[in-house]
């Protein structure tokens, strides 16, 4: 009994053992690239009112007026509440360096309050900077582009980026006289609208000119990208 043991593991020991590796798939990686251009119809501005006195009291009383007027500025352009923020008011003294007297001199206070606010009606961008500048505001940022259909354009965006990525794959195979297979793999990305080729336009303004007619906000392009593996069929 235990020859017959030991012959049969000799046996398996000896017989060839099989091992069937698996081939690596066959792929082809490409990217594709998709953008819609569009008309903005949605207008964001960051502003500041800054003053500057000797007398904390007398800066932070003007900062204060011309930021209530800005805000009643909105009110007449017909721009809700919620779409205008106002953040606290910063207060620092400053000072210079007398280089006689080797030391720092007290010049007064800055004070300076930021505003932002969202614009539906572009139409009126032209009227809100320049009544801001008349109500006192003295920093006001480019205007951030937007459309209010941004979500719906960003998915024509991916969808173009995708079928530009089945196109790069599909050319490749005909090159290589292969078979484009089955999808493996997809990562998308969208990107944040991009500002029109020129950009805000804002010619010199009188106290006569149409305000209105200065500004001319273009297009904005929303762009997206993806990277994708096709698989390649055996011939």
């Amino acid at each position: 009994m235990a020859i017959r043991s030991g012959l049969l593991l000799f046996c398996l020991l000896a017989a060839p053992i099989a091992v069937q590796a698996d081939e690596e798939p066959r792929t082809i990686s490409v990217s594709g690239t998709g953008s819609v251009d569009v008309v903005p119809d949605i207008a964001r501005l960051r502003l500041a009112v800054q003053r500057r006195d000797l007398d904390m009291s007398a800066a932070r009383a003007a900062t204060v007026k011309a930021s209530r007027d800005f805000i009643a500025l909105c009110g007449r352009l017909g721009i809700k509440e919620s779409k205008v923020r106002t953040a606290g008011l910063t207060i620092q003294p400053e000072y210079r360096w007398d280089q006689q007297q080797k030391r720092q001199v007290f010049t007064g206070y800055f004070v300076q309050r930021q505003l932002e606010v969202e614009l539906a009606d572009l139409d009126k961008l032209g009227e809100l900077i320049e009544g801001a500048i008349d109500a006192g505001v003295n920093e006001v940022s480019p205007p951030e582009l937007d459309s209010s259909q941004r979500r719906e354009l960003g998915r024509q965006a991916l969808a173009a980026a995708a079928t530009d990525a089945r196109s790069n794959a599909q050319r490749i195979a005909d090159t290589l006289g292969v078979k484009l297979g089955a999808l493996r793999n997809l990562s998308a990305h969208s990107n944040s609208p991009r500002p029109p080729g020129p950009m805000l336009r804002m010619a010199t303004m009188s106290v006569e000119s149409d305000a209105g007619a200065s500004y001319t906000p273009g297009e904005i392009s929303l762009d997206a990208q993806v990277s994708a593996s096709f698989d390649i069929l055996a011939p």
